[in-house]
């Protein structure tokens, strides 16, 4: 069922994702093509924002900061379960892999890969802010449009 708070969550932890797309891009290799990095992860937050943070919302203001801080760390392992898939994807049709389970071992490998990679101050600060702040406002939005 559409609610206020639902449509909150997810355009807050659409901007949340963006943002953190932007705070990601520098610490990758000068050159790196991104293409539709900061679109595929917006998407990402907007089903995160959705499903997860407003779902929960409208049990106070300690859960919604729990449940923001929370659905930003989903929305992190989504994004890295897709981008480490399709990198995995890639190389399959490379010709990297010599069995289907190999390839599977590597979508968890590649997630890691990329999750250290990622795992930096300012990606984090990003991250934790906004998702609190995602999680106040819909909590603000849940107690003001029931």
């Amino acid at each position: 069922m559409p609610t206020a708070a639902k449509l909150v969550a997810a355009i807050c932890l659409a901007v949340v994702a963006w943002f953190a797309s932007e705070a990601v891009k520098p610490l990758f290799p000068e050159g790196q093509a991104f293409g539709n990095f900061n679109y595929w992860n917006t998407a990402i937050g907007l089903l995160c924002g959705w499903v997860i943070l407003g779902s929960r919302a409208g049990r106070g203001f300690s859960a919604g900061i729990s449940n923001g801080a929370t659905a930003v760390v989903s929305m992190t392992l989504v994004a890295l379960f897709v981008y480490a898939t399709d990198e995995m994807i890639n190389r399959a049709f490379r010709r990297f892999y010599d069995d289907p389970f190999e390839a599977v071992v590597a979508i968890a490998e590649l997630a890691l890969e990329f999750g250290v990679k990622i795992f930096d101050g300012q990606v984090v600060v990003t991250l934790l802010v906004g998702g609190i702040l995602s999680g106040i406002l819909t909590e603000i939005a849940a107690k003001r449009w029931r």
